[in-house]
């Protein structure tokens, strides 16, 4: 494992996690009206300065590169997406978040491909001894012909062969690739889905080459410790307490987040792991609880240990539904207005409690490494109080579910530093 001095930017890092084909408008499934070249990706950069005041600190930017639609099945992960943009747009937009000082981590699809890939296509053209055919998961012996293993059942998504030398290599010159343009690390996409010795064969050269990369893996279930232990990531996604959050609102039983954060005590023992109550696959926070469940949910990320992201439009109080079909994913990830001043000011109250909630936790830095005890556990209330890794600082949280529901954050001291409604 690396010294953790190599990392510790990520301690003082809130996530913006933008899909940059929804946010700029760029078309998903049709793209027979999107010839030529765009340069929508430019768009991003009029919204740097809103994600700047808003009081996040790095851009988790989803997929960009060039792909057959909704940006997870790849055709070539050394080009930008056109429907985005060239490369040199790109370059600009790395340049004007690194001049704010924003941090840019990219998605990384290397479970998978999408079906179109070249590289695939060629593969099954010209038989297993061709120059790509170790790269993909092909059987070969299939009946009616080579078929290749696809990804979770979708067909569109074709496996690469992880044990073979030829995808250890592209994987690590993609890695590598974007790490020399200046990035600061990557999400791995569906990173529980390829065993973690791969990881841990692909990760270390890359941190001999860039110490400060910094490496999340998208892990839902299963044992995180022991995936992080064994891929050498430095953090997985917390699925399990965005459920604990959510659910324990809605169903009014706290209870459910109490023992989520005991598990995510133990979780601390061993890493950071990176926080969340909204993303690009899961229905919006305020479809599921409401704009003040919404805002409850957040004011919990806010307090607890952890690296968190905050999905955009989220701190708008932005509304959508997950559905499974074709354009399930629409709903949730959004156009967003060509500039901030686009934005509608139903969504203003919602903004201030996230930047209030994100500036009470980058004046209390420690936050990231801390854990939780619980004072009060009833189903509709709870009191909990999180404590720094030296023991020396805490603050104490109390939320209520009663009425439109209430959260007050006090200091150790007792002085409120954040109440809703208004203290």
């Amino acid at each position: 494992m690396r010294s953790e001095a190599n990392v510790n930017w990520v301690d003082n890092t809130i996530w913006w996690h933008l899909y940059p084909l929804g946010f700029v408008g760029a078309p998903i499934r049709d793209q027979g009206g999107d010839e030529g070249e765009s340069h929508r990706l430019l768009q991003v950069i009029d919204w740097l300065d809103y994600a700047t005041q808003l009081g996040v600190s790095g851009i988790l930017f989803g997929p960009l590169f060039l792909s057959s639609s909704h940006g997870y099945d790849t055709l070539d992960q050394f080009t930008i997406d056109p429907r985005l943009g060239t490369e040199e747009d790109f370059d600009l937009l790395l340049a004007e978040c690194k001049k704010r000082g924003l941090r840019v981590l990219l998605d990384g699809v290397f479970s998978h491909v999408g079906s179109q890939n070249p590289q695939v296509l060629a593969a099954l053209a010209e038989g297993p001894d061709s120059p790509d055919a170790d790269l993909f998961d092909i059987d070969w012996d299939a009946s009616g012909g080579p078929q290749p293993r696809v990804f979770e059942g979708h067909g569109s998504l074709v496996r690469l062969n992880h044990a073979s030398p030829a995808a250890q290599t592209y994987v690590s010159e993609v890695i590598n690739h974007w790490l020399g343009k200046g990035i600061d690390g990557w999400r791995l996409d569906a990173a529980y889905s390829v065993a973690p010795w791969f990881w841990a064969k692909i990760l270390p050269a890359a941190r001999e080459a860039y110490p400060d990369a910094w490496f999340l893996g998208e892990v839902i279930h299963g044992d995180y410790v022991e995936f992080v232990e064994e891929s050498t990531v430095d953090s997985v996604t917390q699925y399990e307490l965005w459920k604990a959050i959510w659910s324990s609102i809605l169903d009014e039983n706290f209870f459910e987040l109490d023992w989520g954060l005991k598990r995510h005590n133990d979780f601390l023992e061993h890493f950071v792991p990176n926080t969340f109550v909204g993303n690009h696959d899961v229905t919006r926070i305020a479809s599921t609880l409401g704009a003040n469940g919404a805002v409850i949910a957040f004011a919990i990320l806010m307090t607890v240990g952890g690296i968190p992201s905050v999905y955009y439009g989220d701190e708008q109080g932005f509304t959508g539904i997950k559905e499974e079909n074709v354009a399930g994913d629409d709903a949730i990830r959004p156009r967003m207005p060509e500039t901030p001043d686009g934005l509608l000011g139903f969504g203003k109250a919602t903004l201030e409690s996230h930047k209030a909630l994100i500036a009470l936790r980058r004046r209390n830095p420690w936050l990231v490494r801390a854990t939780t005890e619980p004072v009060l556990v009833e189903h509709t209330r709870y009191v909990y109080r999180t404590i720094s890794e030296d023991g020396r600082r805490h603050i104490e949280t109390a939320i209520s579910l009663e009425g439109a529901g209430s959260v007050v954050i006090r200091d150790q001291d007792g002085v409120i530093l954040w109440g809703k409604p208004t203290i």
